[in-house]
């Protein structure tokens, strides 16, 4: 995908990387939809937007996910700086996850992304 824009075309961004001729792993686009890849990431953030969770109240909140999946989806998304991670002290231990500042400003994306998904659905 080409993110091929004009800085005076209303709603697309300007600066040199949102001129480029083929994908750019730095273009702002293809970051952001990195850190959303994966089947169930954004149902994730989802879970995670409605406060900050453990493991096992993920795994509650999302049945069919398996274990494997959603470690993997949490190490992704504390990587790219979307959640905190903490573990806490005791026994068991317990590790709990939160969004980062810029993990919150998740919401309206996903939001912008249904209205736009449920705009389409009606064309298939």
């Amino acid at each position: 995908m080409t993110h091929q824009t004009d800085g005076d075309v209303p709603g697309l961004p300007s600066g040199p990387l949102a001129n480029v001729a083929a994908p750019d792993p730095d273009c702002p686009v293809e970051i952001a939809l990195d850190a959303l890849r994966g089947r169930w990431t954004t149902l994730v953030v989802r879970e995670l937007l409605r406060g900050e969770r453990t493991f096992t109240e993920l795994r509650r909140a999302l049945p069919e996910l398996s274990d494997k999946v959603l470690a993997d989806r949490l190490a992704h998304l504390t990587r790219v700086g979307v959640l905190d991670r903490d573990r806490q002290r005791g026994w068991p231990p317990r590790t709990r996850y939160r969004l980062t500042a810029h993990g919150r400003r998740l919401g309206p994306v996903l939001q912008a992304l249904w209205d736009w998904g449920a705009e389409l659905d009606p064309l298939r």
